[in-house]
């Protein structure tokens, strides 16, 4: 059996509560795309896919042979913007800011421990970024992208600590994605 899954961390209390507002916000703004649920909402790493479920402990050895040598992260939210550009709008997303240089390291070497899974490496530059939603449309979308994206280009929060990444399972249902924890592991090093 297969499962869908991914390395993430969840979003510090502070942040989290600013993502709420936000969102919620943002829904009521009229553009036509699937908004992503508030409590779903989290930092993710590595997208693993499809894993089959009798390698998920030989991955988690190599995700523990990682996280010990990384410190926590300090991240904030910075601006909204899309991808993969303002003229052709896909997704939606939350900024973040902070130390993402050393966390583009920390996602490498991830990925580069993953490699024997089959898992594909993304050669993209890492931008980690908070999706809010995925527009099914841009007709009709008119001034209101641009009024929203204005209107949170300035958008801050408190700098907060991420300590600890998780794998996720996502289990695609009618209603959206339904994400469970089954493993963690604390980041307690000084890389």
């Amino acid at each position: 059996m297969e499962i869908r899954s991914f390395l993430a961390f969840e979003l510090p209390v502070d942040i989290k509560k600013t993502v709420k507002r936000v969102t919620g916000e943002i829904r009521d703004s009229g553009l036509d795309a699937r908004w992503v649920k508030a409590e779903n909402i989290h930092l993710t790493i590595v997208f693993l896919g499809n894993v089959k479920t009798e390698e998920i402990d030989s991955i988690g050895e190599k995700v523990r042979n990682v996280c010990p040598e990384y410190g926590s992260f300090d991240i904030a939210l910075k601006g909204v913007g899309c991808f993969p550009s303002m003229r052709r709008p896909r997704v939606l997303w939350l900024g973040l800011d902070g130390e993402i240089e050393r966390m583009s390291h920390f996602r490498d070497d991830l990925q580069r421990a993953l490699k024997a899974f089959g898992i594909k490496e993304e050669k993209r530059p890492f931008k980690p970024h908070l999706t809010l939603g995925r527009f099914r449309s841009t007709r009709k979308m008119g001034s209101k992208l641009e009024e929203l994206l204005s209107k949170y280009a300035a958008l801050e929060s408190p700098v907060e600590s991420l300590n600890e990444l998780y794998l996720f399972k996502s289990d695609l249902k009618p209603g959206g994605a339904v994400y469970t924890k089954l493993r963690s592991w604390p980041l307690s090093g000084d890389k």
